[in-house]
């Protein structure tokens, strides 16, 4: 059984998920307005991938018979300055996202929740993943600075990120 303390803050971060979907979705919005279509494509699988993080939440709090309560969403960002500018927001909204399950970790501790102090494991080691990700194309871009070729170049390579779905029981 889920204590409520733990549903309640599960649900809360599930609609952080989706909004970060939404975010992520805009971003690839915003790059297709661009005719960045790499820029696009990577935005769009970091935003199917905060949809899984999401259903993980969802299917988390179902299995330990605790209530979904799923809440509105928030509109999210449409317009930035530069590519390097959305992902400097990417980087600093994936750091906030750490913050927000590092405090879940720590309530799952202070509530003796074994299950769910396992269960938030993943969501530690994914968001190293998801800031080191972040960050790298922070530091390209920067490194590209205004260069036209360059950011042809990046964006051919951020075009070929697929989607991989975390394995069965991640």
């Amino acid at each position: 059984m889920l204590k409520k303390k733990i549903q309640t803050a599960f649900n809360k971060q599930l609609n952080a998920e989706v909004y970060s979907a939404y975010l992520y979705w805009s971003m690839s919005a915003h790059f297709e307005s661009l005719n960045l279509k790499g820029f696009a494509s990577w935005m769009r699988i970091q935003a199917l991938e905060e949809m899984t993080h999401a259903e993980k939440f969802f299917n988390f709090i179902n299995e330990r018979s605790g209530r979904v309560q799923l809440t509105a969403i928030e509109g999210p960002p449409t317009e930035w300055d530069s590519p390097l500018a959305i992902f400097q927001a990417t980087y600093t909204h994936e750091v906030k996202v750490s913050g927000m399950i590092n405090k879940l970790a720590d309530l799952a501790v202070a509530e003796s929740d074994h299950a769910s102090q396992v269960f938030l494991q993943w969501f530690v080691n994914e968001q190293v993943e998801e800031e080191s990700s972040a960050d790298a194309a922070v530091q390209r871009l920067k490194l590209a600075a205004d260069a036209p070729g360059a950011l042809f170049l990046i964006d051919q390579e951020l075009g070929q990120r697929v989607f991989v779905p975390p394995a069965a029981g991640a």
